[in-house]
């Protein structure tokens, strides 16, 4: 799926918000590292990463041909700051209405509107992919990402207080959100 838009973020830098391309392979990996091993409430650590550099273009690529699927890159300047995706609940006709959103945002570039932009772009190509409904999980303590999700219209349908096992601290109860299209 195809995306490109260009915002201004607070402070005035601009940001271009695109789908990632099979050249933006090492740097999207670079961006998971960083930001994976920047906070505890996303799915995995740095280490678990499996993907190389090879692996990676053909899913980004896989990606970008795709006609409900997407990966978008939040780039300052160089440097990728963020990224974020949607990709199909499945493919049975029971589920084609459904999509999962994710995002991630280097802690450099917290603050400044790019992980509300990602969602908004995940959320239009959602509706342009013809979902009917956006979900995602969310640790209940990340009070930040729960308010982004819940001004964007989501709402919380469950939660499941042993969803995560963190390293460090333990158990980490995961909240179910989904926002109908």
């Amino acid at each position: 799926m195809q995306y490109n838009q260009t915002i201004q973020l607070r402070g005035g830098r601009a940001c271009v918000l695109r789908h990632a391309l099979a050249e933006n392979a090492a740097a999207v990996i670079d961006n998971f590292n960083l930001t994976h091993g920047e906070t505890d409430y996303l799915l995995t650590y740095p280490d678990e990463s499996r993907s190389d550099v090879a692996a990676e273009a053909r899913f980004l690529q896989a990606k970008a041909d795709s006609a409900n699927e997407v990966e978008i890159i939040a780039q300052v300047g160089d440097v990728i700051a963020g990224t974020a995706g949607i990709d199909a609940v499945g493919g049975r006709y029971k589920l084609r209405h459904r999509a999962e959103f994710g995002v991630s945002v280097a802690r450099e570039y917290w603050g400044l509107g790019i992980g509300r932009a990602l969602l908004n772009a995940c959320i239009d190509c959602a509706r342009q992919a013809g979902y009917t409904q956006l979900e995602l999980d969310v640790v209940a303590d990340n009070a930040r990402a729960m308010a982004l999700y819940t001004q964007a219209g989501f709402t919380e349908y469950g939660r499941n207080p042993r969803g995560f096992k963190s390293r460090t601290a333990g158990y980490q109860e995961l909240v179910y959100m989904r926002l109908e299209l």
